[in-house]
């Protein structure tokens, strides 16, 4: 079943929410390279999310 936006925002938005959760582990760990996977995860969500024009622009 297609989603509208505003889920599609939504689910995007919870991606990033697990991805800080997961930000606060590896700074206490002092897990580098997990960070540069999440660094890299965060900017590829966020394209998503950011992208101009809106996805219902056409």
């Amino acid at each position: 079943m297609p989603m509208t936006e505003k889920e599609y925002n939504g689910n995007l938005l919870d991606q990033i929410t697990l991805l800080e959760d997961i930000a606060e582990v590896a700074e206490t760990e002092h897990a580098v390279a997990t960070l540069k996977l999440i660094q890299k995860k965060r900017a590829q969500i966020e394209r998503k999310l950011y992208q101009q024009p809106p996805l219902t622009e056409r």
